[in-house]
């Protein structure tokens, strides 16, 4: 069965600084010597967790957009996080699927984060984003839909939709305890592999983040946990486990049926 090889990157960031920003992460991805498929950035990884979107928004044609289409070209690899977009007059906290070709997908971060007013600034999108690559279904999200377990379930009774589920975030270490909790919740329910890539460091609210990047498997045992540490971490997830599990304890195939109803303000 196809493997996927990942490299998550769990890093500090500079606050509201893009230069700096991607200097250090070209420097870091470029620097990967393992075989990788994919690299994994954390939430708003050109500004941190901003909400001052109308200073340090882009649009599709800008500078990030660019940058992560010459990094994945160069290193062949598909390259993943959020960044803060504009377009028509919106601002979107949008992860960016690019591929080494420089096609690409996106996925607007749904659950917007009124707690810290991210409702006040931003759009939320309305559609997921499943993807493929190497044979696996992908389900991206950011950060705060991890409190939503209807957004990331399995939809389909003829098949699971996704094998692995990935939240890129700014997660506070203060309620460090609930991500990891959460990340291990989605990867039993739904059966599948669950990666959460995290940033460290206090960004420039003071808030400080743990990092607590995260591998889990499909019966929700933590492959790797890191706190605080910047690093960059590969490995390599195989289809044979996940499909004994599924096999195994075919759970999915009794879950309820239902239909997510879109906002119709988002419509």
């Amino acid at each position: 069965m196809h493997t996927l090889s990942v490299s998550l990157i769990q890093t500090a960031l500079f606050w509201e600084d893009k230069q700096r920003n991607l200097s250090m992460l070209e420097d870091k991805i470029l620097g990967i010597t393992e075989h990788t498929n994919l690299v994994i950035l954390p939430e708003m990884f050109s500004t941190g967790f901003s909400m001052k979107p109308s200073l340090y928004a882009e649009k599709m044609d800008g500078e990030t957009i660019a940058w992560m289409k010459r990094i994945a070209a160069v290193k062949k690899i598909i390259l993943t996080g959020s960044l803060i977009i504009k377009e028509d007059g919106n601002y979107y906290n949008r992860l960016i699927w690019m591929l080494p070709n420089g096609s690409f997908g996106f996925y607007d971060k749904r659950h917007l984060f009124a707690f810290a007013g991210e409702d006040q600034f931003y759009t939320a999108g309305n559609k997921r984003l499943v993807t493929s690559v190497n044979g696996w279904k992908v389900n991206l999200q950011i950060c705060y839909d991890l409190r939503f377990p209807v957004w990331a379930r399995q939809q389909s009774k003829e098949s699971p939709e996704y094998d692995l589920l990935i939240y890129v975030a700014n997660w506070p270490e203060r309620r460090n305890h609930a991500w990891k909790t959460l990340l291990t919740a989605r990867a039993i329910e739904n059966q599948c592999y669950v990666i959460g890539v995290n940033r460290v460091g206090a960004d420039g609210n003071q808030i400080n983040h743990s990092g607590d990047s995260m591998l889990i498997d499909p019966l929700g045992n933590i492959v790797f946990n890191k706190e605080h540490e910047e690093l960059v971490y590969s490995f390599e997830l195989t289809k044979e486990p996940l499909m004994e599990v599924r096999n195994k304890f075919p759970f999915w195939k009794d879950a309820d049926n239902f239909h997510i109803i879109e906002d119709q303000q988002n419509d």
